[in-house]
């Protein structure tokens, strides 16, 4: 099938073109950004006009930060495309909500991507708590948003979610690893001075048996990088390292088959992505989502000190 990307930023660049390019399902037909091009493939810098003059293809996977996605996604559909979206969906709940309505009355496919469960060791973290009876699980979600995020000023104004664009990775994995539901009670985020999104946020959730589940985020992180989540059960303790990338059991490294490289994580979404327009379904999990908006709504906010990229230009998508 042709596709067409728009937004030919980092995340672009680096997971979703050598994703496209490596798979058999898809044909990078086209792109769409202000300031990128992929060698070889049409370039427009106008997403109406790409829509009108390529009708041919029929799949659209949207890589723009989630403020101005949900114009582009409705456009989308209502012309009769499929649409792919990277995380997080939208930039409000609402507007997800709208876009699944939107894409069962034009009867097409909406894919609503986390790309942090496809990770190595998610579908075996899930597959050993299954059975088992929670009592602790902690997140520490750590890193330095100058060596992931370059430039990105788009990241701290309203709706760039801040240190929760990281964060609802782990928010992601954890909403699929654990076998029921739990929603959050308390959190506190950290606003730079000269910021309109948090630096950093601990989080508190209610667990329906009683287990204690919190989150920590921090975008401050120098040095090594942190990704982990805990998980203490009654037959022993699981953690999740580097993102989804490792897996232990009681400290025991555990083999995860197939083999595979953490990059995966974006052939696979592509992969269900086929499936699901073969399929004719919508995938439309807004559970990590949930959690972040409810961050911002009962967050207590407290004041930090003011944050600069360095003097690192922005990055355009």
């Amino acid at each position: 099938m042709e596709i067409a990307l728009v937004g030919i930023g980092k995340i672009a660049q680096d997971q979703h073109v050598p994703a496209i390019g490596a798979s058999p399902d898809w044909t990078l037909a086209a792109t769409v950004s202000r300031h990128g091009q992929v060698e070889g493939v049409e370039a427009f810098t106008d997403f109406d006009t790409m829509l009108a003059a390529r009708p041919d293809v029929r799949v659209v996977s949207l890589c723009l930060p989630p403020v101005p996605r949900f114009a582009y996604a409705a456009s989308a559909i209502r012309t009769g495309r499929h649409v792919m979206l990277e995380k997080p969906p939208g930039a409000t709940l609402a507007e997800c909500h709208a876009l699944e309505q939107l894409a069962r009355v034009h009867r097409v496919s909406l894919f609503a991507t986390w790309h942090s469960r496809e990770a190595d060791s998610v579908a075996a973290a899930k597959a050993w708590l299954a059975d088992k009876t929670l009592r602790r699980l902690a997140v520490n979600w750590k890193e330095d948003v100058r060596r992931w995020h370059p430039g990105q000023e788009w990241i701290w104004e309203p709706g760039g979610l801040g240190v929760f664009d990281p964060g609802i990775n782990a928010l992601s994995i954890v909403t699929e690893i654990l076998p029921g539901p739990i929603h959050l009670s308390s959190a506190e985020l950290a606003y730079p001075e000269n910021r309109q999104t948090p630096i950093a946020a601990t989080l508190d959730f209610f667990h329906p048996q009683g287990a204690t589940v919190t989150a920590e985020f921090d975008w401050r992180q120098e040095g090594d990088q942190i990704w982990t989540i805990e998980a203490a059960t009654d037959e022993g303790t699981l953690r999740i390292v580097d993102g989804g990338a490792r897996i232990e059991i009681e400290g025991e490294p555990r083999k995860i088959a197939p083999d595979l490289p953490l990059s995966g994580e974006y052939p696979r979404l592509y992969a269900k992505m086929a499936r699901l327009i073969s399929e004719g379904k919508i995938d439309m999990d807004l559970a990590p989502l949930r959690h972040v908006a409810d961050a911002f709504m009962l967050g207590r906010r407290r004041r930090v000190a003011p944050f600069h990229f360095r003097g690192k230009q922005e990055v355009k998508p």
